[in-house]
């Protein structure tokens, strides 16, 4: 059962996100900070990531260059799970190296369609 890490500070989008996740067949971790993700990353190494972008402490595009910098995560592909829902922030989040850009509410079959998407890349 493939590991997906969830990456949320809000206990309600994280529960949200997890239920999804296991409804679709794979194991869910979670975080609720870019530094704990890194860890958890570094630790368990999931087969895939969902983040939030706006985080207190460091953030969700932090998080994402850091795991780029490290030989043991950056094989890791990370999906940004955000409320930020304009083109700018999309086109931005994707230039962060992502694979893709899900916004808030989360649609429960874009979702899965995204997370089978990247990890089939």
């Amino acid at each position: 059962m493939p590991k997906i890490l969830i990456v949320d500070d809000s206990p309600a989008h994280r529960y949200n996100l997890q239920k999804i996740v296991e409804e679709g067949g794979h194991h869910a971790l979670t975080a609720e900070s870019g530094e704990q993700a890194l860890e958890i990353a570094s630790d368990e190494n999931p087969e895939l990531i969902l983040m939030d972008i706006v985080m207190p402490g460091m953030s969700g595009y932090q998080a994402k260059r850091n795991l780029g910098r490290k030989e043991s995560t950056r094989h890791i592909p990370v999906i940004f799970v955000s409320a930020k829902s304009s083109d700018a922030d999309r086109a931005w989040g994707l230039r962060q190296g992502v694979k893709e850009y899900v916004t808030k509410p989360v649609n429960p079959h874009q979702l899965l369609t995204a997370i089978s998407a990247a990890m089939a890349a």
